[in-house]
């Protein structure tokens, strides 16, 4: 995969490049999934790299649910708003910030763990649990496996948490869907915005990225025309980011995570 295919602009050229980077380069999100199962070993790979990603000091504070039962992933297919692939996929991975492993061993130890109650404390979880997963789909892309990461799972935590029977301090981030990809899905590698928009040398400078956006914009709405698909990059981040009712219920999360043991004070 090309540089000229992440960025959608011929022009766009890496310098350097290696199986890894094509890799990287290609990665396209994955709904429509092929029959062949996700074995048992492939699982066992992608926790392992997984577990290669950083974590801050070591904490670790993370956890998976792998589901493939299928009456299971379609109770979480409706839970995450109702998407088919989700209930489709051979795989579904829940990946879950975990401060809980972090309480019960305090607990053992007869120990106090006050920070575990702050808000720096619930980001580093959902820090590492995003790496770790980002580190499983790149795993999985080498193994010929695609996936899609389902933030939806955050719109109804309570039942989730239900669900899959998650102990007190935890909650489930996102989950991942991941199969074989099927040909036969309409969908391409989505340009991303240019370099130059995102990328700043030594200071920030709002003027210059953002002047960027309106050939984005041009880019993005062509993409989508592609695949019968309307609007551009900046209209879909003002409608996603409207307010409360474009957050799928997403917008009680503080208190639902107080609820479930996360106070993030």
């Amino acid at each position: 995969m090309t540089a000229a295919a992440r960025y959608g602009d011929p022009a766009a050229v890496l310098a350097v490049v290696n199986d890894v980077l094509n890799l990287q380069l290609g990665h396209r999100s994955v709904r429509k999934f092929g029959s062949r199962e996700v074995t048992d070993d492939e699982l066992a790979a992608l926790v392992a790299a997984a577990q290669s990603a950083p974590t801050s000091s070591n904490l670790q504070p993370w956890s998976v649910v792998a589901v493939r039962d299928p009456a299971r992933k379609a109770r979480l297919a409706g839970l995450a708003g109702d998407q088919a692939f989700v209930a489709q996929a051979p795989l579904f991975l829940v990946w879950v910030a975990d401060l809980g492993r972090a309480r019960r061993l305090a607990a053992r130890a007869d120990r106090e763990v006050a920070a575990a109650d702050y808000l720096e404390t619930t980001i580093i979880g959902f820090v590492d649990t995003a790496l770790a997963a980002q580190n499983a789909v790149v795993a999985a892309a080498s193994l010929g496996l695609g996936s899609v990461f389902v933030g939806a799972i955050r719109n109804r935590p309570d039942e989730v948490a239900a669900e899959l029977r998650l102990p007190p301090h935890t909650v489930a981030t996102f989950g991942l869907a991941v199969g074989t990809p099927d040909p036969t899905e309409r969908a391409g590698v989505k340009p991303r915005l240019p370099q130059a928009a995102v990328l700043h040398r030594e200071q920030y400078d709002a003027v210059v990225a953002d002047a960027h956006i309106a050939s984005y914009d041009e880019i993005l709405s062509a993409y989508n025309a592609r695949f019968g698909l309307s609007g551009n990059w900046s209209d879909r981040v003002l409608a996603r980011l409207r307010g409360p009712a474009s957050m799928a219920g997403r917008h009680r999360l503080r208190e639902i995570l107080e609820r479930l043991g996360l106070p993030s004070r």
